[in-house]
């Protein structure tokens, strides 16, 4: 199928299409005797695994690192992400993870400092 519906089957568009295979989270597409990208239902249900990667907030470069697991989830449709074997994925979910618990104490930290600024007595004039 060309880009668009491909792009259309997997919820995107065809900029992040292109913009996924740039990244090297979708392997090049067979090519049309006239250039035009030619994807799989095998594409598309890739793109469909990155893009929940992503939502679940890892970034591109982490669903990068771990790409070669994505044939594990396409392979096996109802395995979770934490049924991986240990390894480079599990490192990456891990790393994700610490990073986000450190931004929600910081931000927790910044919300009860405002909370507290505001609730103080303004200082006598």
């Amino acid at each position: 199928m060309r880009i668009g519906d491909a792009a259309a089957a997997a919820g995107t568009t065809p900029r992040a299409l292109r913009f996924y295979e740039e990244q090297r989270l979708l392997p090049a597409p067979r090519r049309t005797a006239s250039g035009q990208r030619e994807y799989a239902d095998r594409d598309v249900a890739r793109v469909r695994v990155v893009r929940r990667l992503l939502s679940l907030g890892l970034t591109v470069a982490d669903v990068r690192a771990c790409s070669d697991r994505i044939d594990l989830l396409l392979a096996q449709p109802g395995r979770r992400c934490s049924a991986t074997a240990p390894g480079a994925a599990q490192g990456v979910v891990d790393q994700r993870i610490a990073a986000l618990d450190a931004e929600i104490a910081r931000l927790t930290a910044l919300r009860d400092r405002l909370a507290a600024e505001v609730a103080a007595p303004a200082p006598a004039a």
